[in-house]
This record gives C-alpha cells, structure tokens and sequence, in this order.
C-alpha cells in the first residue's frame, strides 16, 4: 500500500462525533462500455447483449472468486470501522445487475455477518436495462435490496444507439415494469443534452420518465470526460443556450409532478431522497470496497480517504492477499474546507452551520474571507442557522467551489 505524503499543513483536525457510516461495493464489469463513460468498468469479454436472445451474466468462476476478493477486502478493513453502525449500502459499478442471485446472496450474508447494519438500511443495486429478468430482481428483492437505480438515460432509439447503450426503449420500459413488480423504492437516471438532442426529445423523455412514477429521478447533463471514446471523438452535442434550456424545463416538469429538487441533478418524491448519497453529500464516511472504490473514514484526530486497486485482476489478487489499498492519504486541514464544500454545496437546501464543524473539525469563521466574497457575488445566501448555493450559485456551482479552493 502506498502512503501519500503532502506537502501542505498537516495540521490534525478533531472530531468530537463520528459521521454516519455507508458501505459501497464496486462490481467493475458491463457488457459493453459507453462511450461516455469514464467509471471504473470494463466490457466483459464473451458477454450477450439483451437484443441477441440471452441475458449476460458473470461467469461463475469469474463471480466467485470476485466475491471471495470482496468479503477478503472486507474482513481487512474491519478494524477501521469496529463497532459503527452502517445506513447504507450502495452496489455500484460497472452493472452490479451482473451478479447472480446466488452471488448477491453469498456476498450480503458476508456483509451481514461483519458490520453492524442499521435495521432499516437503505440498500441500492445499480442495475442497467439489458440485464433485467423478473425471477431475478424478485430474487433480489428478497435477498434484502430494497432500492434500484435504473439506467435508462433516454426512450429515445435514436440517442441510446448514440450513447452505446445495450438496450432499446422497449426494454427499458420492460425494465421499468419489471422494477415495479418487486419495489417501490426505485430510481430512473436520465441524460440530457445528448448528440442531437432537440428540446422538446428532452422533455419527452422526462414526460415518459414521469408516467412512471419512480420514487426518484436523476437527471444528468452529458459532459466529454477526458480518457473517453467521446473525448477522443468529440460528437455534436446541443450549445450552452439549449443545453440551459433542456435543464429548466426538466427542472419545471418534476417540480409540476411533485418532485423535490434537492440536489444539483437529483429530484425526488416527498421523503424518497437516496439516503445513501445524501451521506456523500453531507460529508458522511463511507468504506468503499472493490476494484478502484474509493473511502472516506473519520477517526478522532484524522480523516483518512483510500482507493482500491484499480484493474479487476489485480484487484483481486491483492485483495485475496490482504492487501486491496493501493493508496491511502490523510485528509489535511488545509483541504478540508474544499472537500466539504464539494460535497456539500451540491445541496439545494445547503447545510446546518454546526455540520461544517461536526464533520471537519474546524471553526467556520476560519472561511470568513470566502464566505464574503462567494454572498457578495451573489453564490450562497446564509443565515444564523443555515448556508444555502443561491440559483446563481447552483448554475455556476464550479465558480462557487473554486472560492474554497486553496492554491
């Protein structure tokens, strides 16, 4: 494991109480990569898509030796969260909808039997359309996963042949339907400002998204990632005017079929927040485990984050010889601000002026200059309770971040 040296103040912080504790899980494969997409996942070789006449599943082999990876990359970090009670739990990826039953099943009784889970943990599977068979989401269902996270991104045909996506607009409703039969708690993630897209195809896409009534819908603005297919070759996408068009009419649509806007691309039904980012969010710690997954974990005197090895195989050998971490640093008093501030100015509503303290350590009048000069550009509004982005500041949130920065 590699521990990182920086060369600003190393002042400690002290924390007199301990966030909330979330568990994510890393499963790193897709069936085919996106061209968009520069998450930590890797096109499974071998694997059908929807449309060829069988759904794609992990090979066994490939499964269970992944799985033993994580319960080893589990049971060595335990001593770092002894005792805490876990809120959330968060399979990501990659398609998590990948695993079987079966694998789900062996990899939640590992879990269960080594944290401490809250009784009504939140507990989220990713899953992508191309994936989706009925026995098996019921299997998932009760096996203990109680939330979806669906990645329709559009209906249209046109726009997910665009984004390389492996389903069509008819298995993703079929997806939908199949969602519904097994939960009530789910989410449908949205893109916009796709290549071609025209400002009444967006809103079509949220109008059908809405018919649905999901608990929860995110809504994204498509951005060129660098280390990407679209990076390297860039399509035509709408300009900023219509781009800003696309995001108010999204935004006036859910609030007209009763969502809350609640965080920067985040819109949910009253009381149906995704618990589990909301702790992201709210700065709350976070043990990620799996190929590439990265943790946040407070300690009285020190924030430590880690990143996983990245590579499936690699990972997977490392973490089967107890040694997952590739890197872990300790978080510094001079960046905290920023990390804070990142997280926590994605909220709409913003943040309690006791959280900044609770989950830093530090004083906020230590940000007095900036907090100055991010209200008189008209970035935040504040009282002597709360620190809320203005709609100024929720549009330009990198202007707004780039005040706490340190240089």
């Amino acid at each position: 494991m590699q521990i990182l040296d920086s060369p600003v103040s190393k002042r400690p912080v002290a924390l007199s109480v301990l966030p909330p504790l979330s568990l994510y899980v890393h499963i790193p494969w897709c069936v085919r990569k996106c061209p968009y997409c520069d998450f930590n996942s890797h096109e499974l070789k071998g694997a059908q898509a929807a449309g060829d006449g069988a759904l794609p599943n992990l090979d066994r082999a490939l499964e269970q030796r992944y799985i033993h990876a994580l319960i080893a990359d589990l049971d060595r970090a335990l001593p770092q969260v002894w005792g805490r009670t876990v809120y959330t739990v968060f399979f990501g990826g990659g398609t998590p909808s990948l695993l079987s039953a079966r694998g789900l099943d062996e990899l939640l009784s590992a879990i269960r039997a080594r944290l401490k889970l809250a009784p009504d943990a939140e507990v989220t599977l990713e899953a992508n359309p191309g994936t989706f068979e009925a026995r098996k989401f019921a299997e998932f269902r009760a096996l203990g996963i109680n939330r979806l996270s669906i990645g329709i991104q559009s209906f249209n045909p046109a726009h997910l042949k665009a984004l390389g996506r492996i389903h069509d607009a008819a298995q993703a409703r079929s997806a939908i339907n199949i969602a519904q039969s097994s939960f009530d708690n789910f989410n449908l993630d949205l893109m916009y400002a796709l290549p071609g897209q025209t400002l009444a195809q967006a809103m079509e896409d949220i109008d059908t998204a809405i018919g649905f009534s999901p608990a929860h819908v995110s809504a994204y603005h498509l951005t060129i990632e660098p280390n990407t297919l679209f990076y390297r070759h860039p399509p035509i996408v709408p300009d900023d005017d219509a781009s800003a068009d696309m995001q108010q009419v999204i935004e006036a649509r859910l609030a007209g079929a009763g969502y809350r806007h609640y965080e920067t691309s985040a819109f949910a039904q009253p009381g149906r927040e995704a618990r589990h980012n909301l702790n992201y969010w709210s700065f709350g710690d976070y043990l990620g485990i799996g190929a590439g997954a990265h943790g946040k974990l407070s300690f009285a005197e020190r924030i430590l984050r880690q990143m996983r090895y990245k590579q499936p195989r690699e990972y997977t050998e490392k973490a089967l010889d107890g040694a997952a971490v590739q890197e872990e640093q300790a978080v510094t008093a001079d960046s905290l601000p920023f990390e804070f501030m990142m997280n926590a100015l994605r909220l709409i509503d913003g943040f309690d002026l006791s959280l900044y303290t609770e989950r830093t350590g530090l004083p906020l009048h230590g940000l007095r200059k900036e907090l100055q000069e991010a209200e008189s550009r008209g970035l935040i509004e504040r009282d002597h309770l709360r620190l809320r982005p203005t709609l100024k500041g929720q549009r330009f949130l990198n202007d707004l971040l780039q005040i706490f920065l340190k240089t």
